[in-house]
């Protein structure tokens, strides 16, 4: 293994068992990872995008060695997630937050949960005081740090999933659908923080999405699907295929579309604009013309 790549895939494949309607296992099986490889260097951002089914959760969920492959290997920081006597260390490494905060909550204040972790591994108080205030920081939690969770709202939710992680020094955290249930304002509030935590704290982003605006800010994206990674490249490159993209069941970001579109009507336009603030740029400068 590269010493490099923080996780590394090497002709990874796992099927998941089929039923029939009446709740018998058939003797089909659902291939959601098809002898996959990849890297991914600490320190990275990268997104995970495909359509439902494509595979991104079962990936999400062996990087943590919540699955283990049926065949191939996955290393995570140098260790095999077979070896379990040291999958204490990857998980101790790798974060996972999930699509509804709800299910990760368990705290009756927020200080409360995201202590939960810290007690859960034996870390001494004065070091969880300094732990809990570095996080609650950091996802800007100040002023509801002893509030009810079920008080807050969608976005504050999941920051204090991130903050309960990230309060036990992960070096990488994984965001499966972390952004699918909210609303604008929340999706950019844990944006806001994932792409703090990775550029300030350097820690390693796997972020898995439908929405390809929060896509433009990962150093690479990774489109799969049916078990396999169709293409690798930057935001740029990967949403410049968007005949590719589209039938891998997705769309490319609301500015590529429209300087797609206007350029098939004849006007001469970059090819690589995949963000609001470009396409807005851009078109500013052409009307001073």
């Amino acid at each position: 293994m590269n010493e490099q790549n923080f996780i590394d895939f090497q002709n990874v494949t796992y099927s998941y068992d089929e039923y029939d309607d009446d709740g018998r296992l058939s003797d089909d099986v659902n291939v959601a990872v098809d002898n996959m490889t990849f890297s991914i260097n600490e320190g990275e951002f990268v997104a995970l995008i495909g359509r439902n089914g494509s595979g991104k959760s079962t990936i999400a969920r062996h990087i943590n060695g919540l699955l283990v492959p049926q065949s191939g290997v996955v290393y995570v920081d140098g260790i095999n997630t077979k070896d379990e006597e040291l999958i204490w260390n990857i998980r101790c490494n790798v974060g996972m937050v999930f699509q509804n905060p709800d299910n990760q909550i368990i705290g009756t204040t927020v200080e409360e949960d995201i202590a939960f972790g810290l007690e859960n591994i034996g870390i001494p108080r004065d070091e969880m005081i300094i732990r809990m205030n570095d996080a609650i920081a950091t996802t800007k939690l100040v002023e509801c740090r002893f509030s009810e969770p079920h008080l807050l709202s969608g976005g504050q939710k999941q920051r204090v999933a991130i903050a309960g992680i990230l309060a036990m020094r992960p070096k990488c955290i994984v965001l499966d659908e972390a952004t699918a249930m909210l609303d604008p304002v929340g999706r950019r509030e844990v944006m806001s923080v994932i792409k703090e935590l990775n550029k300030n704290a350097g820690i390693t982003i796997v972020h898995i999405t439908h929405h390809m605006d929060e896509v433009t800010v990962a150093d690479r994206v990774f489109l799969i699907d049916e078990g396999k990674i169709l293409l690798i490249g930057t935001p740029k490159e990967v949403f410049s295929k968007e005949e590719m993209v589209i039938k891998a069941g997705l769309e490319v970001p609301q500015a590529t579309q429209l300087f797609n579109l206007l350029r098939k009507k004849g006007f001469i336009l970059p090819e690589d604009v995949i963000t609001a603030e470009e396409a807005f740029d851009y078109l500013k400068l052409i009307l001073k013309r």
